[in-house]
């Protein structure tokens, strides 16, 4: 996955976690150690596909414009890379048994991933975070309570 797709996987995670809230370009780029420049270019690529808008002038920022259960990573991803990358073979009509099983199993692989990446949503990210962050928070009142 490319840098940019990241980001924007980030970005919108951001964005849709509180998305009555606008939250300026720098406080992302800040949270996420990013420059400002690459991170507009990546924001601006969200709001033309409609899935966040931005709000310029003092207080301005960007907010989430879309449906964090519809989006998947995979229309995020889709944004920025071409994900209908094809394993090939240098010559079909001479490859050896090795290079066709190699051929076929990089071609599942690449298939189960962008499988996996259409069947996870924004929302889904989201609940991970929380239960990433509760699990967090309980193990440190167990290591608080052990001291």
């Amino acid at each position: 996955m490319q840098k940019s797709s990241r980001l924007a996987i980030f970005a919108l995670i951001e964005l849709a976690s509180n998305p009555d809230r606008q939250i300026s370009g720098a406080e992302i780029g800040a949270k996420y150690r990013v420059s400002a420049h690459h991170l507009a270019k990546v924001l601006l690529t969200l709001g033309r596909a409609g899935m966040v808008r931005s709000i310029r002038g003092v207080g301005g920022g960007y907010s989430f414009a879309g449906d964090a259960r519809q989006i998947t990573l995979l229309d995020i991803i889709s944004l920025f890379e071409d994900t209908s990358v094809e394993c090939k073979l240098t010559d079909p009509s001479s490859a050896t048994s090795q290079e066709w099983v190699l051929f076929d199993v990089t071609q599942e692989i690449n298939d189960i991933a962008m499988s996996t990446y259409n069947s996870i949503t924004l929302a889904t990210m989201l609940k991970q975070i929380e239960r990433r962050s509760m699990a967090a928070a309980r193990k440190k009142v167990v290591a608080q309570g052990q001291q």
